[in-house]
């Protein structure tokens, strides 16, 4: 069965860095799009940072010019580089991954279980 694990998360000042990790594991055929979503308490699911297969990214409006995202398709990995974080950054971290398994000729999607980032001072 495929399951996308996260790691990476911890607290942080604001003003701090932070990398995220994702990596896909199972019996994968091939990953297409890619993306890590966020959700702060009370919050809604919000998009932070997206791939697609090719590697065109996408980003939130709110983490634009200071998270990259880039993905290792021969590792089946997916990370955030997350740079010059604020309190708003504050949330649980969720990757999200369009997996094509091994022994399936469909794409699935799957999520991961979150990782938690605390920037506070």
């Amino acid at each position: 069965q495929v399951e996308l694990v996260e790691s990476g998360g911890g607290l942080v000042q604001p003003g701090g860095s932070l990398r995220l990790s994702c990596t896909a594991s199972g019996s994968i055929f091939d990953l297409g799009f890619m993306g890590w979503y966020r959700q702060a308490p009370g919050k809604q699911r919000e998009s932070v940072a997206t791939t697609t297969r090719g590697g065109e990214r996408n980003y939130g409006d709110s983490v634009k010019g200071r998270f990259t995202v880039f993905r290792d398709n021969a590792k089946n990995a997916l990370y955030l580089e997350m740079n010059s974080l604020k309190r708003e950054d504050t949330a649980v971290y969720y990757c999200n991954a369009v997996v094509k398994p091994a022994l399936n000729r469909r794409y699935s999607e799957y999520w991961g279980q979150g990782t938690q980032v605390t920037v506070s001072t």
